[in-house]
């Protein structure tokens, strides 16, 4: 008898790419006073903070998981959440200050591409992100480029469902590293991927 698992494969690839008000609990959209989520100018997206993952985005909102109804027989197995982190660094991906992949970026991203189909896939979110170096616009405007470069290659290449996948910069935002030295600017410069979907397992 096969069971449904709710999985969650995050897929951190570092490349080149790239606080906010109080939050309701365990909602990690940017919300106003009212608790109304901030949404971009076309109101397609909503805005998210540093946590933000499908599972705590706000009710209707991009990415959010909506509940579904149980199953009727048989009895529902409880849900078991798995997380998965792949680094990568960012001149695997991509040349200086360019954001066409390179041969050992696109064999990940293939790799990535193949986990996804085997899934029944609910949203793929890319987030891009840069080091320190640069203007706040520039490094939004590469981490953009770098983050739809990947898309790209999923969509087209890869086979995954476009409307499914979600791209933003962060620039030089959300440092995971000190960017006062070459080996933290290189940790900072990154993607972050992450797949959200469910698949049936015996």
């Amino acid at each position: 008898m096969n069971k449904t698992l709710k999985l969650i494969l995050a897929a951190v690839i570092t490349i080149s790419a790239g606080s906010a008000m109080a939050q309701p609990k365990n909602v990690d959209n940017w919300v106003n006073s009212t608790g109304t989520p901030w949404r971009n100018g076309d109101g397609t997206l909503c805005w998210r903070d540093a946590t933000w993952t499908p599972a705590t985005a706000a009710p209707n909102c991009d990415g959010w998981l909506a509940p579904k109804p149980a199953a009727a027989a048989p009895a529902a197995a409880a849900s078991k959440v798995t997380q998965k982190k792949i680094t990568l660094q960012a001149d695997t991906l991509f040349d200086f200050d360019k954001s066409n992949l390179k041969s050992e970026g696109v064999a990940t991203l293939n790799k990535l591409a193949q986990d996804i189909k085997k899934m029944k896939l609910e949203v793929v979110i890319i987030v891009g992100y840069t080091d320190s170096v640069g203007t706040d616009a520039y490094n939004i405007a590469l981490g953009q480029r770098r983050a739809n470069a990947v898309k790209a290659f999923l969509t087209n290449d890869g086979g995954v469902e476009a409307t499914r996948v979600y791209t933003e910069s962060k620039g030089k935002a959300d440092p995971v590293a000190s960017n006062a030295t070459a080996e933290g600017r290189a940790k900072n410069r990154r993607a972050v991927i992450e797949v959200v979907g469910t698949q049936a397992v015996k």
